[in-house]
């Protein structure tokens, strides 16, 4: 048995106000390569307060990316890379600043700076020939565990799948719950059970172990603390809760695997464009029969703050459209093995997945 050998983080600054110590943070770096940064920051907060307080030289590239409603493409990534090489050479490091897709920005942005050709050769595991340059997360919305993940997923002109390697993981990240408190309240739970639905997964399937459970356990106490208890809610208290849970949720994942859900999720996000947190709760509702007691918490969530998915969508798609999500799902062996063991093949054919997708 080959056991999972994966980086962690380097660096991990929490706590109210973190954000204020960036400049610190970064400054020895700063002496690497042309001596600059790249901020990837959610366009959401340009022109808000956030956007005057980012500490940066007047040497730094600022880029405000707009993610909604389209999560990060292969091209986008390439045509950023060209771009910043040719302004500038390669900068000293890279700091991503926003949600999931953001954190995603960055990762591969670093990677793809030192690496030649098209980001699509590099989409699975392990093809990333060159370490990427320094970078940095500062995530304003918690649930993605994209701070603490080893992919960069990112969406191809064949596939949607990520950049997975050691390199990808991030050097440092800045997790300040106040950066958090102004998230929208539906994002605040689609985000949020994203984290949940990690760790529902990672727990159901033959890939968990103590690693995984130790992590995944822990995130989901703090997921039902902060969605399920008398004081639940947009506090500030449950926002530091959620981004522990984030964080706990990207490494219960890291050591064993995301199953059915996000499978679909994936076939959904490549075809039609919904955004990763709020396809998986838009698909999580529907498998009670394979998730029943996590199906079960999770609407008593939804019920509890009120929150409306859409159902019967599945009546506008033809057979084109259903074949070509499910053939995208169906190229997922590992979460398919996780989530049904090793027979898998037996279970996931491309009908099961196409009446999965009939469900929604």
């Amino acid at each position: 048995m080959t056991h999972k050998n994966f980086k962690n983080i380097d660096k991990v600054a929490f706590g109210r106000g973190a954000f204020n110590q960036l400049a610190e943070t970064i400054e020895p770096i700063r002496k690497e390569n042309k001596n600059y940064f790249v901020y990837i920051v959610d366009h959401y907060f340009k022109g808000k307060t956030l956007s005057n307080r980012l500490q940066n030289k007047p040497e730094d590239l600022i880029y405000f990316i707009d993610v909604d409603p389209h999560e990060p493409t292969t091209e986008q990534i390439d045509v950023l890379r060209d771009e910043i090489l040719s302004k500038k050479g390669l900068p000293s490091g890279v700091i991503g600043i926003g949600g999931g897709s953001i954190m995603d920005i960055a990762k591969a942005l670093s990677l793809m700076l030192t690496n030649e050709g098209s980001s699509t050769l590099y989409q699975g595991l392990n093809l990333v020939k060159k370490p990427g340059i320094y970078h940095l997360g500062i995530p304003t919305i918690s649930g993605t565990g994209a701070e603490v993940s080893m992919t960069a997923v990112l969406t191809g002109p064949e596939k949607k799948l990520g950049l997975k390697c050691d390199w990808t993981v991030f050097n440092q990240v800045i997790l300040d719950p106040e950066l958090i408190a102004s998230v929208p309240r539906d994002w605040w739970f689609y985000t949020g059970m994203d984290t949940y639905i990690h760790c529902i997964e990672s727990h159901s399937g033959i890939r968990n172990n103590a690693f995984s459970l130790a992590y995944g356990d822990k995130s989901l106490e703090l997921c039902r603390e902060v969605y399920l208890s008398g004081k639940s809610g947009q506090t500030p208290e449950n926002d530091d809760k959620l981004m522990i849970a984030s964080l706990m949720g990207g490494l219960s994942l890291t050591y064993s695997e995301v199953g059915v859900c996000h499978a679909i999720s994936y076939g959904l996000s490549k075809i039609l464009g919904t955004r990763h947190c709020y396809a998986n709760c838009i698909i999580f509702q529907h498998l009670g029969d394979i998730y029943p007691k996590g199906v079960s918490e999770f609407n008593q969530m939804i019920e509890k703050h009120k929150i409306t998915l859409p159902k019967n969508l599945s009546k506008d798609w033809d057979d084109e459209t259903l074949t070509a999500m499910a053939t995208v799902s169906y190229n997922l062996p590992f979460m398919w093995n996780h989530a049904f063991g090793d027979n898998y093949k037996e279970i996931a054919t491309i009908d099961y997945i196409k009446n999965l997708f009939l469900r929604l």
